[in-house]
């Protein structure tokens, strides 16, 4: 089936009724009206800098120091970019990515997509709950204890709560994200050299680098923000009416997600990097800063790393639920019962059983964990980019809000961008592999 017209959202749930009454307020209607809207935007935005992007993120900054900093202005420009696509469409078609892949380019295209989702996906969720359980036993607490745990915790929000109760739950832990802006403080790094890389780029021809180049983008970018963030859009309610505020939302989003990155990498470079500590895994990271940046500074670090990885556990298998409910025709929302939605909860719940049981096996490598996604998702992404792209520049399925041609331009550089990385990244590493370069 393609070329379907899809159908505009239906305007008349609870939570568009009460934005029709904020408008009717003074002058802070329009604040009341932002602050109703905000949340899909900002939540991706947050949860983008979870475990894979502080592992990605802590050895960007504990191998090279600050020159990686450059990056992260056009990863968050990137980001606001895709994001923008991803929320516009969930606005104006009142469906999930996954449903208007299905919808506009049938069964066998979807099914790649989804397949290319479940990738990233799986290797991110193990990858979560691998952060919680780094995180749990700096504090001295087993992963044989907070894994388990985090997994109940994460399962009963999510299924015996609404959209809006789990939106504030995800909002609220958000803030604590501001841990790492403060730990960069602690570090006390050359300001001036920070300044300085952040605007002038270098760029080094070796697989290393370029691995941990890719990664951070990677991280920055990945599959799961796409099709998590356009079916929350729609199951908020969010239509055409409210889509300018959202995308206020998905830009602020891209920004605290660049600031939280941005802090990361400052305060590793400037304790790690600069005393020529190794990376290790991210609990070593939060170790190493101890001597380094004190005390405070470490439990903060570890602070972020157990919260970032809650919210990506929670997240992350949504993600997945959301996409594959939509694609088949099957019920999704969060806003359901467990008795109503049984395929979508099953799987949400499916996902985490099997992330939180391979954090538990014994000897398991926890960096690698953290890292594969990072590259998986730089190496996928393309493909969701291009889908999208022939999406939104389909007048019959996004009528007046197709993409504008400077969009288009943009967004292609992006996915071109991207593609190039990739196949520099596999080339040098051939090349090192058969020993015709070094690394």
């Amino acid at each position: 089936m393609t070329n379907q017209v899809l159908r505009p959202p239906r305007l008349g749930r609870p939570l568009i009724g009460g934005l029709a009454l904020l408008r009717r307020w003074g002058p802070w209607r329009r604040v009341a009206l932002f602050l109703a809207v905000m949340g899909p935007g900002l939540i991706t935005g947050i949860v983008d800098d979870d475990s894979t992007g502080i592992a990605g993120y802590s050895i960007a900054g504990s191998r090279f120091g600050y020159s990686l900093l450059w990056t992260l202005i056009l990863a968050a420009i990137a980001l606001a970019i895709v994001g923008e696509m991803a929320a516009r469409m969930g606005a104006i078609t009142g469906k999930g990515l996954g449903e208007v892949i299905r919808e506009r380019f049938g069964v066998r295209i979807t099914s790649f997509a989804l397949l290319i989702l479940l990738i990233a996906n799986i290797a991110t969720i193990v990858a979560e709950f691998a952060g919680i359980a780094g995180a749990s036993e700096i504090f001295g607490v087993s992963r044989y204890i907070a894994v388990p745990l985090a997994a109940l915790l994460v399962f009963g929000v999510v299924v015996y709560g609404t959209y809006r109760r789990v939106e504030k739950v995800l909002l609220t832990f958000s803030l604590v994200s501001i841990s790492y802006i403060i730990t960069g403080f602690l570090a006390k790094p050359d300001w001036g050299a920070v300044a300085t890389h952040s605007v002038v780029p270098q760029f080094h021809a070796n697989l290393a680098y370029l691995s941990v180049l890719i990664g951070v983008i990677g991280t920055t970018i990945t599959p799961w923000q796409q099709f998590y963030l356009q079916s929350t859009v729609v199951d908020k309610g969010l239509g055409e009416r409210e889509f300018k505020m959202e995308r206020l939302d998905v830009f602020i989003g891209a920004f605290a997600s660049g600031t939280i990155a941005f802090f990361i990498i400052v305060t590793t470079a400037a304790t790690l990097f600069a005393h020529g500590e190794p990376s290790g895994t991210v609990e070593e990271v939060a170790q190493s800063l101890r001597p380094l940046a004190g005390d405070f500074a470490a439990n903060l670090f570890a602070i972020g790393l157990l919260n970032a990885s809650l919210l990506a556990a929670a997240v992350l298998p949504l993600t997945t639920a959301y996409a594959v409910c939509g694609a088949f025709g099957w019920e999704r929302s969060v806003n359901m019962p467990l008795r109503e939605a049984p395929v979508f909860f099953g799987l949400f719940g499916g996902l985490l059983v099997v992330g939180a049981a391979a954090v538990l096996v014994p000897g398991l490598p926890l960096l690698i964990l953290l890292l594969i996604p990072n590259v998986v998702g730089a190496v996928l992404l393309p493909v969701i980019l291009i889908l999208m792209l022939k999406v939104l520049n389909d007048s019959k399925i996004m009528g007046r809000w197709t993409n504008s041609t400077g969009w288009n331009v943009a967004a292609g550089t992006v996915t071109g961008a991207l593609i190039v990385l990739t196949v520099v990244y596999a080339i040098i590493a051939v090349l090192q592999a058969t020993g015709v370069v070094s690394g």
